[in-house]
C-alpha cells in the first residue's frame, strides 16, 4: 500500500457515504477451540487473545463492493503503488524487445517481460513546478528514471529498465476526435459514416475520462449512465494500443507486457482495475481445445506524481539530480509499427506535418485534457459564420458554452434561445477574442455546452439530469394557473438543453489531482510560503507553457520552424485548411490536431491488429447495486410482501 494513501490526505473531494464494509465481510473463519467448553462460564479477562491477520483490500474489491461512493483516495489499496512497481521489475526477466517476432517462441508463463510506460502531462507540470524548470526538462527527467542508465536500471535484480515512454497526448488526439464525431453523432444527430458504439449515449453526453465520476455515478446515479460518453480515457486508449500492436508484432501474449501509467490522481487505479478495460473485450477468441486464459489489465499499475517520486528514493536514486536532457538515441528502440512510431514519437520525424502538431494545450481549454474545447471549436469549424458566448456560473468551476449564429429566430419557435440567471456573470467572446453583449434573443443556437468541475456542482448537474417523476394527479384535478413553461428542446428534466458537458470530480481540473505533488511538499524557497491556490497557478502555468520545440527531442530545422510558424497561425484561427476543398474533413485542422492524420492512424491501428475500433475505443458501464445491509432472507420478505399485497389488490 502506497505511504501517501492515509486518512489525513483523503482530499479526493467525492467523500465516502458509508464505512468500507469489505474488511468485515473477508474476516477469517474461526475454527472452534477443541478444548473450549461451551458451558462454562469465564470472565473476559482470562479469554486468550487472538491473533488475526489483518483483512486485505484490493482495487478489484473496491470495484465490486458497493458500501462507499468513494473513489481511491479515500480506501486503503493494497496494490499499484511504487512498491509493486520495484516487485514488478526485480520478479521477471527482461524480454528482448529487438528480436524479431518470427525468430521468438512461444513463451511460457514464467518469461520474462516488456515494460512499457505512459505518462501525462499533468505530472510533468507538477514536476515542473516542484523544481522549477520547464516541462520539457521535467520530461526528460521522468524518461531518464524509468529507461536511462543512471535510474531504475542501474539497480535491481535484473536491471530492467522501460522500453518505450509514450505521452498520453498522443491518445488524447485520438480521443478528442473521436469524442467530437461521439457528440455530434449522438441521437437525434446518428450519422452512419462514423464507427460508434453499439449503444451509443443520449444528450446530453457526459464526459467519461474522470473515473472519481464515474465511480460516483455508476453506485449512487445510474440515471446519468446512458449519458455516459462510452469512449475510453487517454489511459486506457494508450494501453489497449500498447499491448494490441506489441502482442502481434512480438508474438507474445498480453500479460508478457507490462504497462505502468503516471497520473494525476489516484482514481486512475480504480480506473485500470475495470473489467471493461482488459484484454477480454478485444483479443481474439481463443479455439475451442484451449480454455481462455484469465483476464490481463490494459494497464497494469498506475502512479501518480508523489509516488514517482518515492519511486525514485526506494532506489537511492535522487530526483532532481537525473539528467535535464533527452535519453541516447539507443536507449530507446524504433516502435515495431512505423506509422504508430510516427503518431507516438513525433520528434523523431523530421517531415513537416509532423512538425506542425503540437502537444501542448491553450489555456481556452483547461487543464483537463481539452474535451469540451476541442467539441466547441468543431461545431465552430463546420458553422464557419457562427460565434462563441460563454456564461459563467455561481463559480469558476461551472461555464456554460453557446454557439450561436446570426440567423435570426422563426417567431415560432421562441425556446431556442440561452437562458442565463440574473445572479450569475455573463461574458460573451467571439472566435476572435473580441468581447460582445449577449444578444440571444437575435441569434439562433446551434450548440449548448457546459463544463462543471467539483463534487458540488456535480451534484447539481445529476439533480438537474434525473427523470421527472410522474405526476398523480388526474387532469381534471390540476389547476390550469401552476401548469409549468414547456421545456427548451432537448432539455432533460431541469437541463437546458445542453449537447455535451465535461465533467471532473476535482475542482480546478487535473492539474489538481489528489496524487499531484502540493505545497506542503515542496521545501526550500520553492514551496516556502506559498499556498495551495497560488501553487496550483504554478501548476497550471507549466502545464500551459509547454511550445512545439518543447515537444521535440532535437532542433528544430529551418523547415521545421517554418511550420511551427504556420502551427502558432492555426492556433489563433482555431481551424485550417492544407489547400484541399472546405469540404474534405481529411484536410481540416481543429485545435492543432489534424483530424485526417488521426483518422488514418486509427484505421491503421484496426487493420493492422484486425480488431475493430469498437473494440479498440469504446467500452462500457454498469450499475453498481447496493448489498449493504441486505441479505437473502431479507430479500425473500420482500417478496412475499409484494404477492400479499398483490392478491389484496394493493400497489407497490
Amino acid at each position: 500500500m502506497s505511504a501517501i494513501l492515509s486518512a489525513d490526505d483523503l482530499n479526493d473531494f467525492i467523500s465516502p457515504g458509508v464505512a468500507c464494509i469489505k474488511p468485515v465481510e473477508t474476516l477469517p473463519l474461526q475454527k472452534p477451540d477443541e478444548n473450549n467448553n461451551p458451558y462454562e462460564v469465564t470472565t473476559e479477562d482470562k479469554v486468550p487473545a487472538q491473533d488475526h491477520a489483518p483483512a486485505q483490500i484490493s482495487l478489484t474489491d473496491c470495484l465490486a463492493c458497493s458500501g462507499c461512493v468513494t473513489s481511491a483516495e479515500a480506501v486503503l489499496v493494497s496494490l499499484q503503488s511504487h512498491s509493486e512497481v520495484l516487485n514488478a521489475l526485480d520478479a521477471y526477466p527482461p524480454l528482448d524487445s529487438r528480436v524479431d517476432a518470427e525468430k521468438r517462441p512461444h513463451h511460457g508463463a514464467s518469461d520474462g517481460k516488456i515494460f512499457v510506460a505512459s505518462v501525462s502531462p499533468q505530472v510533468r507540470a507538477s514536476i515542473a513546478a516542484t523544481y522549477g524548470i520547464s516541462q520539457r526538462r521535467a520530461g526528460w527527467m521522468i524518461d531518464q528514471l524509468l529507461a536511462g542508465s543512471s535510474g531504475l536500471a542501474s539497480g535491481g535484480l535484473h536491471r530492467n529498465r522501460f522500453s518505450w515512454i509514450v505521452d498520453t497526448n498522443a491518445m488524447r488526439e485520438a480521443c478528442l476526435v473521436l469524442g467530437a464525431d461521439e457528440v455530434s453523432r449522438s441521437p437525434p444527430l446518428f450519422g452512419d459514416n462514423e464507427v460508434l458504439p453499439s449503444s451509443s449515449c443520449k444528450k446530453p453526453v457526459l464526459s467519461s475520462a474522470c473515473p472519481g465520476w464515474i465511480c460516483y455515478a455508476e453506485k449512487t446515479h445510474p440515471h446519468v449512465l446512458p449519458h455516459l460518453s462510452r469512449l475510453k480515457s487517454p489511459q486506457a486508449l494508450t494501453g489497449t494500443l500498447l499491448k494490441t500492436v506489441l502482442c502481434q508484432r512480438f508474438n507474445i501474449r498480453p500479460d508478457q507486457i507490462w504497462h505502468l501509467a503516471i497520473m494525476p490522481c489516484f482514481d486512475k487505479k480504480l480506473e485500470a482495475s475495470r473489467e471493461e478495460l482488459t484484454d477480454l473485450h478485444w483479443r481474439p477468441s481463443p479455439p475451442a481445445q484451449e480454455p481462455p486464459g484469465p483476464p490481463t489489465r490494459d494497464v497494469d499499475c498506475v502512479i501518480t506524481a508523489r509516488e514517482l517520486l518515492m519511486l525514485a528514493d526506494s532506489r537511492g536514486i535522487s530526483f532532481p539530480s537525473l539528467p535535464q536532457e533527452p535519453l541516447p538515441a539507443s536507449s530507446t528502440p524504433p516502435f515495431p509499427d512505423t506509422s504508430l512510431d510516427a503518431f507516438l514519437f513525433p520528434h523523431r520525424q523530421l517531415h513537416p506535418r509532423m512538425k506542425r502538431r503540437r502537444r501542448n494545450q491553450d489555456p481556452s481549454a483547461g487543464p483537463s485534457g481539452g474535451y469540451l474545447h476541442h467539441i466547441l471549436q468543431s461545431q465552430l469549424a463546420r458553422h464557419p459564420n457562427s460565434t462563441l458566448q460563454t456564461t459563467r456560473g455561481r463559480n469558476a468551476d461551472v461555464v456554460e458554452y453557446a454557439i450561436v449564429t446570426s440567423t435570426p429566430f422563426p417567431h415560432s419557435n421562441p425556446t431556442t434561445t440561452t437562458t442565463t440567471s440574473s445572479s450569475e456573470e455573463q461574458e460573451a467572446t467571439n472566435t476572435n477574442g473580441a468581447a460582445q453583449t449577449p444578444n440571444l434573443s437575435s441569434n439562433t443556437v446551434l450548440f449548448r455546452a457546459a463544463r462543471y468541475y467539483g463534487s458540488r456542482n456535480i451534484a447539481n448537474l445529476v439533480r438537474k439530469l434525473k427523470p421527472p417523476k410522474p405526476r398523480r394527479l388526474l387532469p381534471a384535478a390540476r389547476n390550469p394557473s401552476s401548469s409549468s413553461s414547456p421545456a427548451a428542446p432537448g432539455a432533460t428534466g431541469g437541463m437546458p438543453g445542453y449537447a455535451y458537458v465535461e465533467v471532473m470530480a476535482c475542482p480546478g481540473g487535473c492539474t489538481n489531482g489528489g496524487g499531484q505533488i502540493k505545497a506542503s511538499d515542496v521545501g526550500g524557497s520553492v514551496g516556502e510560503g506559498v499556498g495551495q491556490k497560488e501553487w496550483l497557478a504554478r501548476v497550471d502555468e507549466a502545464y500551459y507553457s509547454m511550445s512545439d520545440s518543447d515537444s521535440s527531442s532535437s532542433d528544430p530545422t529551418e523547415l521545421g520552424q517554418q511550420h511551427q510558424e504556420e502551427g502558432e497561425k492555426e492556433k489563433e484561427k482555431g481551424v485550417m485548411k492544407d489547400g484541399k476543398d472546405e469540404g474534405d474533413d481529411d484536410a481540416i485542422i481543429i485545435n492543432g490536431i489534424d483530424v485526417g492524420e488521426v483518422r488514418r492512424v486509427l484505421a491503421h491501428w484496426s487493420e493492422s491488429t484486425g480488431i475493430g475500433l469498437e473494440e479498440l475505443c469504446f467500452t462500457t458501464f454498469r450499475e453498481v447495486k447496493s448489498e449493504v445491509g441486505k441479505t437473502d432472507d431479507n430479500k425473500q420478505q420482500e417478496r412475499v410482501v409484494e404477492q400479499l399485497a398483490g392478491k389484496i389488490g394493493g400497489g407497490w
